[in-house]
């Protein structure tokens, strides 16, 4: 069977994933996104199908006020006697933490904090014992990957914090896992930063708390000297056993916009790369340690057909798992329906880290279409290319003194201009369309039978690249307007990749 990379498309970063009976679960970091901890189940490792969200309470994430890129960072998953673990970090609070559910399909708990610094927190289960890792400082002041015990229950650390590896030399140590294989203990890791250098390495002992020896042909896994190709970034993954014993490697990665185009704007993706172990207890993984943008293998059979979705609207979307907010929404301001949304616009803008009147939805692809119908009372409301709060391209409909009017605004670091704008006179409503390329956004606007351009904008100023965030593209609804009757209704949305 041949099969694509990414199996999940879009800013769905930092994957974990766990095994349970003959399903596969994963999550993925939100940042200041909410609710919180996408979550998806899978049959066959390959087609990808989102369930829920781990954070979906105020009361369990503090996103007020975070920052772009800040908040969520990056997550474990876990199973253990029954019950699902997701620990991670709220990184503007500096606080680990880890919530549980018995019912993967229902509701998570409070959080339960862990007394350690550090980001990427990992959970290790071995007869009655829970270890505890994360990178950072150690409470002996040694840096690198570090573990303790805690208690389960409450989270109360049993003992000290320890550095148990220092990795393979490279910068930015992070996302620790540790499992139990073959009898061996095997500590895997991320090097490199989360960039063009990203690499997965890893160390195995004969004790979940060390000493740990490191591979000798580290990083196992990177595309850093794979220039001029599509898929870059790679790192930060988890293993994982198919039924039949395989091993697997679902880690991120992120498709620049052109063979030496080294920009990326979709943000950090799901991709699947093969493992092997070999006789002598090490493993090797993807295509001679790198991964491709399709694998051909007989580890999955013919009969799975990997589906892939074009078209994305309103009637074929969830409101509760494919859209998201920016941090936690104010719920009077939001009307949703099965074939429309209605927006209350208030003072606050896409411009601060707030709570602005927005519902996104990740960009998929590079290439496609995305037009809605947009009626407006005061204020303004439009679609927006939302990559941070200083980086940003909206095509709106707003009011002015003498009726309403398209605009097309870029919003790039300090700089804020209105490109061009087409009076509507005293016409309220009108179908927005933008079309995607990997290296531009064509921005138009349909008024009856007659198509207007606007002009366009390259897709470089919303990369990590410029931004210099962590986080990509949404393709998001929103309204602002200072007046108590400031309202848009969105009707006949419609996303086609092609």
């Amino acid at each position: 069977m041949k099969y694509n990379n990414p199996v999940i498309k879009g800013f769905y970063p930092d994957p974990s994933v766990c095994k349970v009976d003959n399903t596969y679960y994963l999550v993925c970091s939100s940042f200041q996104y909410f609710p919180g901890v996408p979550i998806f189940e899978s049959k066959d490792l390959i087609n990808w199908v989102q369930i829920g969200h781990c954070l979906t309470r105020k009361s369990q994430v503090q996103l007020d006020t975070v920052d772009s890129s800040g908040g969520v960072f990056a997550p474990t998953l876990r199973y253990n006697n029954g019950r699902f673990y997701m620990t991670t970090t709220n990184d503007t609070t500096r606080q680990n933490f880890y919530v549980w559910t018995d019912d993967i399909y229902g509701e998570w708990s409070e959080p339960i904090h862990v007394d350690q610094g550090g980001i990427d927190p990992d959970l290790y289960f071995e007869d009655s014992k829970t270890y505890f890792m994360s990178n950072g400082t150690d409470d002996y002041g040694v840096g690198g990957i570090i573990q303790c015990e805690i208690e389960i229950e409450t989270g109360r650390k049993l003992t000290p914090s320890r550095s148990v590896w220092q990795g393979s030399g490279g910068r930015y140590l992070e996302s620790p896992h540790l499992y139990k294989i073959h009898e061996r203990y095997y500590l895997m890791a991320a090097e490199g930063g989360t960039e063009y250098g990203h690499m997965i390495t890893y160390a195995r002992g004969d004790f979940p708390s060390g000493q740990f020896e490191a591979y000798s042909n580290n990083p196992v896994l990177t595309n850093r000297n794979l220039g001029g190709y599509e898929l870059q970034g790679v790192g930060h993954g988890d293993l994982v056993q198919d039924q039949d014993g395989n091993w697997w490697l679902l880690h991120l990665g992120f498709r620049q916009t052109g063979q030496y185009l080294t920009y990326h704007h979709l943000g950090r993706e799901v991709f699947l790369a093969p493992v092997t172990f070999g006789d002598d207890g090490w493993f090797t993984a993807g295509h001679h340690g790198t991964t491709l943008m399709n694998f051909e293998t007989e580890r999955i059979a013919d009969t799975v057909i990997q589906q892939e979705k074009k078209v994305f609207t309103f009637e074929n979307t969830d409101w509760n798992l494919d859209w998201c907010y920016l941090r936690h929404p104010v719920p009077e301001n939001y009307q949703l329906e099965p074939d429309k949304v209605q927006l209350k616009g208030t003072g606050v803008t896409l411009d601060v880290p707030s709570s602005p009147s927005f519902i996104g939805l990740r960009q998929k692809d590079f290439n496609g279409v995305i037009s809605c119908r947009i009626s407006l009372t005061n204020g303004e409301a439009g679609i927006t290319l939302y990559m941070d709060e200083n980086h940003h391209y909206d095509l709106a409909l707003r009011s002015h003194a003498h009726g309403y009017e398209i605009i097309e605004r870029l919003n790039i670091g300090d700089i804020k201009s209105i490109e061009k704008a087409v009076d509507l006179s005293h016409c309220n409503h009108a179908t927005l369309v933008i079309k995607t390329t990997p290296t531009h956004y064509h921005f138009c606007v349909q008024i009856e039978d007659t198509e207007i351009s606007l002009g366009a904008a390259q897709t470089k100023y919303l990369s990590s690249e410029v931004t210099g965030g962590f986080t990509g593209v949404l393709i998001g609804m929103y309204a602002t307007g200072e007046s108590s009757d400031s309202k848009a209704e969105f009707t006949d949305f419609r996303c086609e990749y092609y």
